[in-house]
């Protein structure tokens, strides 16, 4: 497919640090071309200092919409105009609209990552989940898990500001999602994220673990892989991090985080051109530059 840039085309984009390695302006840029609409997607590398020249920037230009990765959404939920109930709660967003000079921030991680899960045959109603992490994807996932019905959420973290963060995170989900229980735990007690991942139906890495340049490390260990496991990692690049890789060689079923990309693309798609994503299209065209 071929696309010229023209005078008129609009500006769409990634901001975040790191970004080359992104599957995003591929598969915005393809049904751009697909569906005959006028915009190019690019990627931005920039961290958090950055971010408030970054906004001026999207208005200046009058981006249309785009996507912040990390470690920019929750300094973009403060930034942007305005949020999303979901991103309110959450206080953080990964994509924005830009209506007349208004961003609105909408968050989308926990939606295409549970609609992943679906898709590979895994419904989170009424499972017990542990999830790695507490950034902006991580808390995004855990409010999705408790609002589409999962019993259990335990969250592991490092002591740091995000731990906090998900502590915040457990007294609103106490409030809203009465049936799910949440836990905050710290990722440095052994034990107890050995008991919890005995004891989960799901677990789920939602940390920079096994993304360039920590292409080696994974947070499990692979002794506490069992057959009726259900591993799922939120990191694409690679495609199969190393805890997928392990998971796979025990037996589990395991859910790389590819799917969680495309099916929250999917979603953003439409909050951008408010047309459904040719993301069938987009798989069948991917498939086929790699014969």
């Amino acid at each position: 497919m071929e696309k010229r840039i023209s005078g008129h085309t609009g500006l769409m984009g990634l901001f975040g640090t790191p970004v080359g390695h992104s599957g995003s302006p591929a598969m915005y840029n393809f049904s751009f071309q697909h569906d005959g609409l006028d915009y190019a997607y690019l990627a931005f590398d920039v961290n958090v200092e950055q971010m408030p020249k970054v906004i001026e920037t999207i208005k200046l230009l009058n981006m249309r919409g785009g996507n912040f990765t990390m470690p920019c959404k929750n300094i973009a939920a403060e930034l942007v105009d305005q949020l999303s109930p979901a991103a309110e709660i959450i206080g953080a967003c990964n994509v924005f609209v830009n209506d007349g000079g208004v961003l609105t921030g909408h968050i989308t991680d926990g939606v295409g990552f549970v609609k992943n899960l679906e898709l590979n045959g895994v419904p989170v109603k009424d499972k017990k989940v542990v999830v790695l992490g507490a950034g902006g994807a991580a808390t995004a996932i855990h409010v999705q898990l408790a609002l589409d019905g999962a019993k259990e959420v335990k969250i592991f973290n490092i002591k740091d500001e995000f731990y906090e963060r998900a502590e915040g995170t457990r007294e609103k989900l106490a409030e809203k999602c009465l049936d799910c229980l949440v836990t905050v735990e710290d990722l440095a007690d052994k034990e107890k994220l050995e008991e919890a991942v005995r004891n989960c139906d799901i677990l789920v890495n939602a940390t920079i673990m096994g993304m360039k340049p920590h292409e080696d490390v994974t947070l499990v260990d692979k002794s506490l892989f069992r057959r009726d496991l259900v591993v799922a990692d939120t990191v694409y690049s690679p495609e199969k991090t190393k805890m997928i890789l392990e998971a796979e060689e025990a037996g589990c079923k395991a859910i790389g985080g590819v799917g969680m990309l495309q099916q929250q693309g999917a979603v953003n798609y439409e909050l951008f051109v408010g047309k459904k994503m040719p993301l069938e299209e987009y798989q069948k065209f991917q498939a086929s530059q790699t014969k």
